[in-house]
């Protein structure tokens, strides 16, 4: 059984919380009910509002409506109004545009641009809604007025801008190929940047919409005028420049530059420095007009349609082309009457052009590239003619050098070198620095069967322009050893005017050591030894015979002095008449050949020192021995009364006699 103490104190705080419960479901009731007042209420007010809305939607969307249709209207007034304005605007372009085409478009193009475009849309809007108004008529005039006007101003633009570059600034143009600074480029600006963007702003706007392609061939002309006389300028100033200072560079390339586009051709025999001056400024002129074009046609690109570029450039620069293979024409004909009066030097004149142009040529073609095919045979066949009338020039030289007369008021009296031999061997050092074009020359007439060469199929192809450089180095090999070879034989021939075989060998010596030696200071030998290796030793061998030539002359003096045909003489021996008479013979032969040939030889020539101290040598060692052998052989027999008149030379004084050969000056 629970306690009664403790099932008390359980009622009691059941009863309390029972209690609690009450109460707090009181509060709930309370609160429930007053909920249920306020949402009554909150329903009252909303069903006020909803009712409210409606009387309000009814009230506006009527309104609302009205006002919709109203702005509509409103709208479709103000687009009336503006396509009315927009019309008639037309009928007033060409009143409102007439001041601005009248004054032209020189200063404010954009302004005249704008003009024009108003005046083409006019002409639009009449020719699909009014064809057949008179405003149409008007506005197309006024456009008409407004090209031709364009037309005018790219005209006159081109023209008063349109200056000769000048000469200093192309000299740098070229030079800055040489130059050690490749960073360095010299660039040209034909025209002031805003003429430019003006000239090409008209084109564009002539090609688009003025359908009319005359303005090209304005361009070409005035641009063609212009490069011609750049390049006639830059004549013209080495032909001033020539007689002045001589300073063609600007002083900054002058000061960097390393070469001009092409070694300064050699001198010519007889020849005067202005063909030098002529020949350097036609190949500065051809470097020049690469150039040129060049950079013509690069500014050409910025103002010709793309599919009109070629054939306007190509128009443009066959005055300045044609004039230069006119004066290239001129010089072949130069050369060719030269060639006719015998004067061979003249070829030489074509050489460095014909370098040039051939060094010329890959950018030639490149400049050329898509131009007619007339336009680009203008070079090859003027190199053409060049190496044609150069091969022919060659060949009459090595013919002219064979066939030589031999004339004897031309003979040098003292046995020197002869002009014939010094003449072909400048000509001949002068070809050093062409070989390769001297080659091709050769090759191009297809020269081979001439000097007996076979073509190696390795070598040649059906172009001659194709042979190789190895051929073409061994054709001009042959050549020289065919010029050397006729120079041998016609001075073989010439020798054969004197009547003192002693001259005519120191005659052959001379020319011979003169040849050899002018070999070994140039290139010349190692082209001569390409076909024949033993040309060197040759020359010598042959020098060598005339000297042994030369000594033979001296035999009718050593042979005084000889004991053929003399009986043996004892000291102190009394001698008969007959044989005293036989040593005063000997003394007698000795004294007066001696002296002779010391007479007429002291006046002979042999320019080449070393040659000339060698066989005064060799004469020395042989006549004075023998000189002495004789005089020993006689001290000591007395065959005269009056020695001092046969002892009338002393050894010492033979060798001084002797050591004044050869020299004039003595």
């Amino acid at each position: 059984m629970i306690p009664t103490q403790d099932a008390s104190a359980r009622k009691r705080e059941i009863d309390e919380k029972l209690k609690q419960e009450q109460d707090t479901l009181s509060f709930i009731r309370e609160n429930l009910e007053k909920s249920d007042q306020l949402t009554n209420s909150m329903v009252s007010i909303l069903s006020s509002f909803e009712s409210r809305l409606m009387q309000l939607e009814n009230s506006i969307i009527p309104v609302h409506k009205q006002t919709e249709n109203l702005q509509r209207l409103q709208d479709n007034v103000d687009k009336t109004l503006s396509c009315m304005d927009h019309v008639i605007s037309y009928y007033h372009v060409a009143k409102d545009t007439d001041k601005i085409i009248k004054e032209g478009p020189s200063g404010r193009l954009d302004e005249y641009l704008a003009c024009i475009a108003k005046i083409q849309k006019a002409v639009e809007y009449f020719q699909d809604n009014n064809p057949d108004s008179p405003e149409l008529n008007t506005v197309k005039v006024r456009f008409e007025k407004g090209k031709e006007l364009l037309e005018a101003e790219f005209h006159s633009l081109l023209t008063r801008y349109s200056k000769p570059v000048p000469p200093i600034l192309i000299l740098d143009m070229i030079g800055a190929d040489d130059e050690l600074d490749t960073q360095e480029e010299v660039t040209l600006d034909h025209l002031p940047e805003t003429v430019l963007q003006d000239i090409i702003c008209i084109s564009s706007w002539l090609v688009e919409y003025g359908r009319n392609q005359d303005f090209m061939n304005v361009y070409f002309q005035i641009r063609s005028s212009q490069l011609d006389r750049s390049v006639k300028s830059l004549k013209e100033h080495f032909r001033k420049s020539s007689s002045s200072s001589g300073v063609l560079y600007s002083p900054a390339v002058q000061n960097k530059r390393k070469d001009t586009p092409t070694k300064k051709p050699p001198k010519r025999p007889g020849k005067d420095d202005v063909l030098d001056i002529e020949i350097d400024s036609y190949i500065h002129c051809i470097s020049a007009f690469v150039k040129l074009a060049q950079s013509e046609y690069q500014l050409l690109t910025y103002i010709i349609p793309e599919h009109h570029q070629k054939k306007t450039f190509d128009s443009l620069i066959q005055e300045a082309l044609d004039n230069l293979m006119l004066e290239g024409d001129n010089i072949v004909s130069a050369a060719r009457r030269a060639i006719m009066r015998h004067d061979y030097s003249a070829v030489l004149t074509i050489f460095p052009i014909l370098k040039h142009l051939k060094q010329t040529k890959p950018e030639f073609d490149q400049v050329l590239q898509g131009t007619a095919a007339s336009t680009k045979n203008k070079l090859p066949s003027l190199i053409t003619s060049m190496e044609t009338i150069g091969a022919k020039a060659l060949e009459e030289f090595a013919d002219s050098i064979k066939n030589d007369p031999d004339k004897e008021y031309n003979m040098p009296k003292d046995g020197t070198v002869h002009e014939l031999t010094s003449n072909a061997i400048l000509f001949l050092q002068q070809l050093l620095d062409f070989q390769e074009t001297a080659g091709a020359m050769l090759a191009s007439q297809v020269l081979g069967d001439t000097y007996n060469i076979p073509l190696d199929p390795r070598e040649t192809s059906s172009s001659a322009s194709s042979y190789s450089s190895e051929f073409s180095r061994r054709l001009l090999s042959t050549y020289i050893c065919k010029v050397l070879g006729n120079l041998q034989l016609n001075l073989l021939s010439k020798s054969k005017v004197y009547e003192d075989t002693a001259l005519s060998a120191i005659f052959l010596h001379n020319n011979y050591n003169y040849t050899l030696k002018s070999l070994e200071k140039s290139e010349l030998i190692q082209l001569v030894s390409v076909t024949q290796r033993k040309a060197e030793t040759q020359y010598r061998e042959l020098i060598e015979q005339q000297i042994q030539s030369y000594q033979r002359s001296w035999l009718k003096v050593t042979e005084y002095i000889t004991d053929r045909n003399m009986p043996a003489f004892q000291p102190g021996a009394k001698l008969k008449d007959k044989e005293r008479q036989m040593i005063k013979d000997k003394f007698k032969g000795f004294n007066d050949g001696l002296e002779e040939l010391c007479k007429i030889q002291k006046v002979w020539a042999i320019p080449d020192k070393d040659q000339r101290d060698a066989i005064r040598q060799a004469q020395k060692r042989m006549i004075t021995q023998a000189y002495r052998a004789f005089l020993q052989r006689y001290t000591n027999i007395s065959f005269t009364k009056n020695p001092e008149k046969y002892y009338k030379y002393r050894p010492e004084q033979v060798e001084a006699m002797i050591e004044r050969l050869f020299d004039t000056s003595a």
